[in-house]
């Protein structure tokens, strides 16, 4: 089997996954200490069992849902979106209230989303490909600067 030469277009040239804050589980351990409450009238073993499978269920559609960020030569992909880095435009980042004016009024109804509401931070990137109505991506990151740098590098 041979290795990707440092130079290769599958080589990440960035990576970033958009974990879950410490307060999203909290939340889920509150939502999950709810089914004690809801089946401890019939029975506590009940409430301890919906309590722990709750938690595991929640814990796993948040985990198998967590996007990632890859930049790689020659492609950009932003969860389950994929595209040449050849129809990449102009990239800005925005925080703070920046970021919810572009999150909210400044949103394009045809934008591509990929943002969780853990992560304040968010990249716009615009989209240059002729057959593509979507005219930017409005991504989550925690990161912004370093991937706005990583889409700026020269393509393979």
């Amino acid at each position: 089997m041979s290795q990707a030469s440092p130079q290769s277009p599958a080589m990440p040239v960035y990576s970033e996954k958009l974990w879950p804050n410490v307060w999203v589980w909290l939340i889920i351990i509150g939502l999950s200490a709810a089914g004690i409450l809801i089946l401890a009238p019939i029975s506590m073993l009940a409430g301890y069992l919906a309590a722990v499978g709750l938690f595991i269920l929640q814990a796993t559609l948040l985990l198998t849902s967590t996007p990632r960020i890859t930049v790689t030569a020659d492609s950009l992909q932003v969860g389950r979106a994929h595209i040449e880095r050849r129809f990449i435009g102009d990239v800005e980042c925005y925080s703070g209230e920046d970021a919810t004016a572009q999150r909210g009024p400044k949103l394009n109804g045809l934008a591509y989303l990929c943002i969780r509401g853990w992560v304040n931070p968010v990249v716009k990137i615009e989209i240059t490909d002729p057959s593509d109505r979507t005219p930017y991506w409005l991504a989550s990151s925690r990161r912004p600067e370093k991937l706005k740098a990583a889409l700026a590098t020269p393509q393979a």
